[in-house]
């Protein structure tokens, strides 16, 4: 699990296979000087595990269903992101429960400049979009932002200028494609809500009614 709260800008100095197996190597001093065998780093918002460690690098490997849905693909040797490691149990929760599993891909379409800060504007599919709130928390590039507007087929979050220093949202422009993560919470109290799967011998005429 991740907070969305970005440790440090990586660099992307490898990439090996395909877009059925792939392979990258980051390289990120901090995140990488603890780092062993089996760790979880979040890159640009995507929990993958590091399979080699060589003084500040960290190599991990990326298959296919990662690749469709998410920006990973897109990366190029050179390429700055956005690297957090696994919170833990001790540390503070400083953004919002990040799971590292991306939901899909939005599209920046505008920039708005503050006096200190700026209005990104994303596009998103509805089907993510059902989950977006305005004041609540969304993952963008593993970034934790709070929703700050809503409207048909986007939403917006204003970055204050350490975000737009330390974390690649500083640089994306209108066309570029960002890791979106919604609040796991609402999408579990939607299954819920639709009636999801009982548990194993819980049935209607088991369960105890209680009147309000």
């Amino acid at each position: 699990m991740f907070t969305g709260i970005v440790e440090e800008l990586g660099e992307l100095i490898a990439v090996e296979g395909d877009a059925d197996d792939g392979r990258l190597t980051v390289r990120g001093p901090k995140v990488a000087d603890d780092a062993v065998h089996g760790a979880s780093i979040a890159v640009d918002g995507v929990c993958l595990t590091v399979t080699a460690v060589d003084g500040d690098t960290f190599t991990v490997d990326v298959m296919r269903e990662t690749f469709d849905r998410s920006t990973l693909a897109k990366l190029g040797v050179g390429d700055a992101v956005n690297l957090e490691r696994a919170v833990r149990a001790s540390d503070r929760l400083g953004g919002h429960i990040v799971q590292g599993h991306v939901d899909g891909v939005g599209t920046v379409v505008s920039r708005t400049p503050g006096s200190r800060w700026e209005v990104v504007r994303v596009e998103a599919p509805d089907t993510l979009l059902r989950y977006v709130a305005e004041k609540g928390s969304i993952a963008v590039d593993g970034v934790s932002l709070t929703v700050s507007g809503l409207g048909d087929g986007w939403f917006e979050v204003s970055l204050i200028p350490t975000t737009l220093e330390l974390t690649t949202l500083g640089r994306r422009q209108p066309g570029d494609g960002v890791n979106l993560e919604v609040d796991v919470v609402a999408k579990y109290v939607e299954r819920l809500l639709a009636g999801g799967a009982a548990a194993p011998g819980v049935t209607a005429e088991n369960t105890t009614e209680v009147d309000a």
